[in-house]
């Protein structure tokens, strides 16, 4: 089979990754990140998720990004806002954190010997941040085969990102088609120990009103 890595925060889109990659017949290798996040139930849920998603290995690289800072999610000085109302880029964006992960899974597939790598961003329903814009992941899929020995021998790297059009209500639905259960999803930036969501912030918002666009129940455990 052919092999991909798959990025696997535990939440909502990358859970929906997770499934579509295995549905396209690949063999998937999850890659969790430890960076310092407020909460560890999204880590936990990705150990679920890989699992019930017969991931062939899933691994957590741990990283403190809470030595750099500069987001609510890696700084406990900066508060997590309600729904960003105002556009522009929210305080929950850590910096080039999805430049970060996707170097990582870079590496891995190489040693893997895969030629593709799975992100869950999205370019509809999200948040602002900019490395989740088509242009970026453009951008990245270059430096990818200009930068690894694989891309040099002609084994030329793909970054897919399938949701990159959809709508969280399209996401939901493509999901539920194949069989995710949503319930062992936490998208919560500031989630309980127990993986409860807050049902305030931007990422509870957005979920909440993919649900209710598609149709479904929403299975979110809240606070």
């Amino acid at each position: 089979m052919k092999k991909a890595v798959v990025l696997l925060s535990g939440g909502l889109d990358s859970a929906t990754c997770l499934y579509l990659a295995k549905s396209q017949g690949y063999d998937v290798y999850a890659l969790s990140f430890d960076y310092g996040q407020r909460h560890s139930a999204e880590l936990e849920a990705s150990k679920k998720l890989a699992q019930i998603g017969e991931a062939t290995e899933h691994k957590i690289i741990p990283m403190d990004l809470r030595l750099i800072g500069g987001s609510a999610l890696t700084d406990d000085s900066i508060d997590v806002p309600d729904f960003n109302e105002n556009g522009g880029i929210p305080v929950t964006y850590v910096p080039a954190r999805n430049t970060v992960f996707l170097s990582i899974a870079l590496g891995y597939a190489e040693v893997l010997e895969a030629n593709d790598i799975f992100i869950g961003v999205n370019a509809v329903d999200y948040s602002g941040y900019p490395d989740c814009r088509p242009e970026f992941i453009e951008a990245f899929e270059k430096l990818a085969n200009l930068a690894t020995k694989a891309g040099v021998e002609g084994h030329k790297m793909t970054i897919h990102t399938p949701l990159i059009d959809l709508t969280k209500a399209e996401i939901v639905k493509s999901g539920t088609q194949l069989g995710l259960d949503y319930g062992l999803t936490v998208s919560c930036y500031q989630a309980d120990e127990q993986g409860r969501a807050c049902g305030q912030c931007d990422s509870c918002k957005l979920r909440a009103q993919g649900f209710q666009d598609a149709g479904l129940p929403d299975p979110t455990r809240y606070v």
